[in-house]
Order: structure tokens, then sequence, then C-alpha cells
């Protein structure tokens, strides 16, 4: 998907790590979120409340999960789950377009 059509999208960004990865929060009527971002080349750990599922648009980056000891290669077009109450690191390898959304 494209696009998405009847949504709120709320318009501060989410800055984080001093501007290198940057958000916006999108709204659906059924009360599900999603954010659309973007990251830059870059090291980046991140903490989740809710578990999530990263769909990486373009770019490509290094992933960590919690609890695994190797990295494996993401790029635009793939996407991974993220467990709720856990972490992830990403080194970012180009800059990077995102769609993260949060899953009940």
């Amino acid at each position: 998907m494209s696009e998405f059509a009847g949504v709120t999208v709320v318009r501060e960004a989410n800055i984080y790590f001093n501007g290198a990865v940057a958000s916006h929060t999108v709204l659906f009527p059924d009360g599900t979120k999603k954010t659309l971002g973007i990251m830059q080349p870059g090291e980046y750990t991140f903490n989740t409340g809710a578990a999530e599922l990263m769909e990486i648009l373009t770019g490509e980056l290094d992933l960590q999960l919690a609890g695994e000891t190797g990295w494996r290669r993401i790029g635009g077009g793939q996407s991974f789950e993220v467990a709720a109450n856990s972490s992830f690191t990403m080194k970012v390898q180009t800059v990077s377009d995102y769609c993260c959304s949060f899953l009940s």
C-alpha cells in the first residue's frame, strides 16, 4: 500500500538521536497507529512497548533483535517484527525510509 486514506496525521514530528531519526504518527479510524519515518546512517537502539512490524521501504541496514548475537541485513522491501517490551538495534547503512505498525 503506497498511501493511506481517511487518516489523521499528527503534525509534530517524533525526533530521535539528535534528529538522525524522525517520524510522524498516523492514526487510523479503527484506533490503530503507524509511524512513517526516515533514518540517517548510524547505529540506533530502540525499546518497544507494543509489538511492532517494521517495514523498510528504501535503504539498507543491519538488524539485531534483543537476545540475538548476530546481525542480519535488511533492505528496501523487507520487514521484521519486534516483540512487545523488547529492543532492537539497527546499523543503518544508507538513508532508510520506514513504516512502523504497532501490533496489538
